[in-house]
């Protein structure tokens, strides 16, 4: 099994004074949905399993040992169900939506989050245990953010209005 490795670099997230970090692992979700590129799949469906790893702010919960501090993974059990339920053509799209929803839904705690999705015996034409696809997304910096839109706003003036950009 994959793990995100929280220790392996040295997050910038540190720098708005984050104490402690947390991992979350939610680990072989079972799911039948309909996902697939093939017509017979999104009829018939197929088994899924789903991992999720959530790296997030966990100073606030571990001082307080309150779950309304806490990242809670309930929740993100209950989004991720919810967003298997939706048909898709391809896996990527589904974990997409996994993540984006996921950062919806933890905008101040969740610092990076990694969804695996596997189509269980996938109709290949040969005897196989999984395809999977991984997907992972990381928090935005205010930082990255306003440079984003800095190089947004500079686009619109120079294709828009042919103006120099200061």
């Amino acid at each position: 099994m994959k793990m995100c490795d929280v220790n392996s670099r040295k997050s910038r997230f540190f720098a708005k004074n984050i104490v402690m970090t947390g991992l979350i692992e939610l680990q072989d979700i079972e799911y039948y949905a309909y996902h697939g590129c093939v017509d017979a799949e999104k009829k018939v469906g197929g088994r899924f399993l789903v991992n999720v790893w959530l790296e997030y702010d966990a100073t606030l919960a571990a001082e307080t040992d309150n779950i309304n501090d806490a990242l809670n993974y309930q929740t993100a059990y209950e989004i991720i169900t919810e967003q298997m339920k939706i048909t898709s053509s391809l896996l990527e799209h589904v974990g997409k939506r996994i993540l984006d929803a996921l950062f919806d839904n933890f905008p101040e705690q969740l610092l990076t989050a990694q969804v695996e999705i596997s189509k269980m015996a996938p109709p290949m034409g040969g005897k196989m245990r999984a395809a999977a696809v991984t997907l992972r997304r990381e928090k935005e910096s205010e930082q990255d953010l306003q440079e984003e839109k800095d190089e947004l706003d500079a686009g619109f003036q120079t294709t828009m209005f042919n103006l120099p950009t200061c």
